[in-house]
């Protein structure tokens, strides 16, 4: 289904295999065994230690949960909102009153289910790096929660039930879903060769913008185009900040991010990715037909996009995971936004 970054971990989509430092690690829920013991309760180190997969999941159970990152949900959610901006930016292209909720569901389904087995495809990809970091050593594989080769079965468990939810739409939109594979599989390679992987994690990661509008036209228009180019942009900005947790682990294995291309002025550049994120949306929004609430609800998100940029501590982690964890807030706002535009205007005869 909608095809996510194949790493999406922790806390984030960018799941920088070498995120974190061992001040970061969080406390451990008592009654629990530690981080690296190799046992199904042991949690991963990056997780909140109030997660329900934790205190409530089957213990056997547990370690597959890790490794879809269930623990840690705030990636399935940003891989979702595209998928569900699509669909609403097409509806209101269409003059509809609603996005159509069985998509919206069938989305979400493959939101999650994709996250999950990129997260256990990155994962087994780099399980040799991870063993080397202290937050990601207590991961399922580096532990020894499960075999390599047990997450990779798993990863391909959940793209062929992700498959399903595919199918549900029309024939363009599966072709586009299978096309993002080379996306997906790509892009956990990127951050050993390049210093833009978040370009990379940008393209992939928000693929579902095409999807959800192609599933609702049957192809791909200039305002899909724009949406995508805009929420590309906007993963770029706030992967970085998250990025910005792991630069010193990322420098001393070797690996690459925007975080350390940019340096100090990561504030500028990422100033300049939310922007133009910005600017696509209003641009994609008025070819779509959209009116003042989606303008209202785009003006909101810029002004919490600002004030990421503008309290914006690059040496302090937590300020950065914070700051990482409220782009949920764009994602329902620039829904809502369309959700919202779509009814009233509907309701008011605009349409």
């Amino acid at each position: 289904m909608t095809p996510g970054s194949p790493h999406l971990n922790a806390s984030s989509p960018s799941g920088a295999t070498v995120a974190g430092s061992p001040q970061e690690a969080v406390a451990v829920p008592s009654g629990v065994d530690g981080p690296v013991s190799g046992k199904p309760n042991a949690p991963v180190a990056d997780a909140s230690p109030h997660n329900w997969v934790d205190w409530l999941a089957p213990a056997f159970m547990r370690p597959y949960l890790r490794l879809a990152r269930l623990d840690r949900p705030i990636g399935a959610w940003l891989l979702l909102f595209p998928c569900w901006w699509g669909v609403s930016l097409a509806s209101v292209a269409d003059r509809r009153p609603h996005p159509d909720l069985w998509f919206m569901f069938v989305f979400m389904a493959g939101a999650f289910l994709m996250r999950g087995s990129g997260c256990a495809f990155n994962d087994y990809v780099d399980r040799d790096i991870d063993a080397q970091v202290s937050r990601t050593a207590s991961r399922p594989i580096p532990s020894g929660q499960v075999t390599p080769n047990q997450a990779l079965a798993f990863s391909m468990v959940l793209a062929c039930i992700a498959f399903l939810a595919l199918i549900q739409f029309n024939l363009f939109t599966i072709q586009l879903g299978i096309a993002s594979l080379v996306l997906v599989a790509i892009y956990p390679f990127l951050k050993r060769y390049t210093n833009w992987p978040q370009v990379g994690l940008g393209l992939a990661f928000n693929w579902g913008a095409l999807l959800g509008w192609s599933a609702v036209k049957g192809s791909v228009g200039y305002p899909a185009l724009l949406l995508y180019a805009g929420a590309v942009c906007w993963t770029i900005g706030y992967d970085t900040i998250y990025a910005h947790q792991d630069k010193k682990d990322d420098e001393s294995i070797g690996l690459k991010s925007t975080a350390i291309r940019f340096g100090d002025n990561s504030p500028t550049w990422i100033g300049g990715f939310y922007l133009a994120a910005v600017l696509l949306w209003l641009w994609a929004g008025f070819l779509a037909g959209a009116h003042l609430i989606f303008v209202t609800a785009v003006v909101l998100v810029s002004l919490q996009l600002s004030w990421q940029v503008v309290t914006l501590n690059i040496h302090d982690p937590r300020n950065c995971l914070r700051r990482f964890r409220s782009n949920r807030d764009v994602g329902i706002a620039l829904f809502l936004g369309l959700v919202t535009d779509m009814g009233l205007s509907w309701f008011a005869g605009l349409n």
